[in-house]
Parts: structure tokens; C-alpha cells; sequence
């Protein structure tokens, strides 16, 4: 995990100083004085030497400072805090919705394989993998809230406003984002069960007469389970930054909408800023998969 944070601090680092022309006058803008740009630079210590601003970087993270937004002003932890519920929630809850739908469709493949139940399961997975996000979450919001008015079709309630409104506002968005996860996680599930109800040990534990319900899932998916348990992980990683367009169908203000935001503004310190919290999500749910591969298979952890 080390490495990995300090090779991308490094690189969040150098956003700045390997970006053509001068930083300061980009965020200034083209109507800017001298004065204004010279103002920038100072406040954001581009007019110290090179290594110093490193060290002083390195500090700043050390204490959890991630600087201050050019423009609005506000610390760049505290947007991202104000941005982070709804796009955690909405991964977390797509990928509970991928989950409960696509292992159990990806077992019933596996375990009918090569028959018209297995054919169905993967047009079904094809099509997930096809649709786009934007179009499925278009035609949700048609359908339940437009034409049923079961949830609402834009915004986000914060849990403390409630339950109910805060599960209806997030139903949408992670219906559209976990069917199409949904689609992977089958895919993997299918391929991993096939080989794993291929050994020795499956064939032995049906000749041993145990049901075919505990063959398949205590003895055929845990042994299956690893590189589910990865695509699953790296799909939580991934939507935490990934969720730019689905945020922007349902107006959810998110931490897609705020680097869309700061790409557009170039406002450097936030760019920085969801990059490196980003990153630090991927290793985080990485050393989590790592851990649970223990879990699954013992000869990991021997």
C-alpha cells in the first residue's frame, strides 16, 4: 500500500507542473493582470523552489490537508465530504443490487450449462454489458417516475431526512449502474463455477450423496467465489470515481459532478485532492479483497 500511495502522491504532485503553460494563468483566466496571476502563484506556493513545495505537499497530506479550492474557497477535504454520501451510497448499493442479482444467475449458467436456461442467463448478461448507462437510467426514470411516479426522477436526500425518501432517491441510480455490473459479475461467476464443477472433490462430494444445493454453494462457489470477490471489489473502487454520468442523468451531486466541476474550472487542488482520495480507495478495497481471499481459501492463508 506505501508504494502505491507514494508513487501516486508523486504523480498528483506533478499534475500541476506537467500541465503546458503556466497554471497560474490558466486558473486566472485570459482576462487576468500580472498582479492576479502573480497572486495565484503565491498562494498556491508555485513560487518556491521546486523541492520545497514537494516537502510542504508531503505535510499537507500527513495532516489530511489537501489545500484549498481556487475558486469556491472551501477546503478540498470538506467538498469532498459534502460529495462523498450520495456517490458511496450508490456504489454500494449498485453493486448490492449486481450482487443479489448476478451470482445467483451466473450458479444457475454454470450448473445448467450448455441448455437454453444457461443461453438466457447470457443474453442477459450480454445485453447488460451492452446497454449504456445513460439510456437504461433515461428510460427508469420514464418509467417509474414519469409514468408510475414510484421515485423520484432527479436529486439526492441525505439520510438524515429519512429513510424512505433517502432509499427512493438513490433506487434509480443504482438500479441503472448495478444491472449493468450485474452483467460482469455474472459473466465471472458462470466461467469460475464451470471449471470449479469440473474437480474431483464436486464429483466426490454428489457421490457422497450430498444435496445438490450444498454441493454447489459450500463446496463448488466458495472454491469459485475469488475472482467474484475481485470484480466485485474493483467495481466498488471503480464507482466511487465512475459515476460521472449517472450522476449527471439524476442530478446527484456527487463526487463525479464536483471532478467534472474541477476539470472544467481547472481547479488543480481539487483534481489533486479526488485523485489521490480515490486512489487511496482503490488500495484500501484491494488490501480488503487480499484479506478476504484468506477467508475463502485456506491454502492462501498457509
Amino acid at each position: 500500500m506505501i508504494p502505491v500511495l507514494l508513487v501516486v502522491a508523486l504523480v498528483t504532485f506533478s499534475l500541476i507542473h506537467i500541465t503546458p503553460g503556466d497554471p497560474a494563468s490558466l486558473m486566472a483566466g485570459d482576462q487576468a493582470t500580472p498582479e492576479q496571476i502573480a497572486a495565484i502563484r503565491a498562494d498556491m506556493g508555485l513560487d518556491r523552489p521546486l523541492a520545497e513545495q514537494l516537502v510542504i505537499y508531503f505535510k499537507d497530506i500527513l495532516r489530511g490537508d489537501l489545500g484549498e479550492s481556487i475558486f469556491s474557497k472551501f477546503k478540498v477535504t470538506t467538498l469532498i465530504a459534502q460529495r462523498l454520501e450520495p456517490t458511496l451510497f450508490i456504489a454500494l448499493f449498485s453493486q448490492l443490487v449486481a450482487i443479489i442479482i448476478a451470482i445467483p444467475l451466473g450458479i444457475l449458467a454454470a450448473w445448467k450449462a450448455n441448455t437454453w436456461i444457461d443461453r438466457v442467463v447470457m443474453v442477459v448478461a450480454v445485453l447488460g454489458l451492452a446497454i449504456p448507462s445513460f439510456w437504461l437510467g433515461a428510460n427508469l426514470i420514464w418509467v417509474f417516475s414519469v409514468k408510475l411516479h414510484w421515485f423520484p426522477a432527479i436529486g439526492y436526500v441525505p439520510i438524515s431526512e429519512g429513510i424512505v425518501p433517502w432509499i427512493k432517491s438513490i433506487t434509480l441510480p443504482s438500479i441503472s449502474v448495478g444491472f449493468i455490473s450485474a452483467a460482469l459479475i455474472a459473466r465471472m461467476t458462470r466461467a469460475s463455477m464451470l471449471e470449479v464443477l469440473r474437480e474431483d472433490y464436486v464429483r466426490t462430494a454428489r457421490a457422497k450423496g450430498l444435496g445438490e444445493y450444498v454441493v454447489l454453494m459450500r463446496h463448488a462457489f466458495k472454491n469459485a467465489s475469488i475472482p467474484v470477490v475481485t470484480i466485485i471489489g474493483i467495481g466498488i473502487a471503480g464507482l466511487v470515481s465512475g459515476l460521472v454520468v449517472t450522476e449527471a442523468i439524476f442530478a446527484i451531486p456527487g463526487v463525479g459532478r464536483l471532478i467534472v466541476d474541477a476539470v472544467t474550472r481547472r481547479d488543480y487542488p481539487v483534481i489533486q485532492g479526488v485523485i489521490l482520495m480515490v486512489t487511496v480507495a482503490y488500495v484500501l478495497i484491494n488490501l480488503v479483497v487480499d484479506l478476504i481471499y484468506g477467508y475463502l481459501d485456506p491454502r492462501i492463508r498457509y
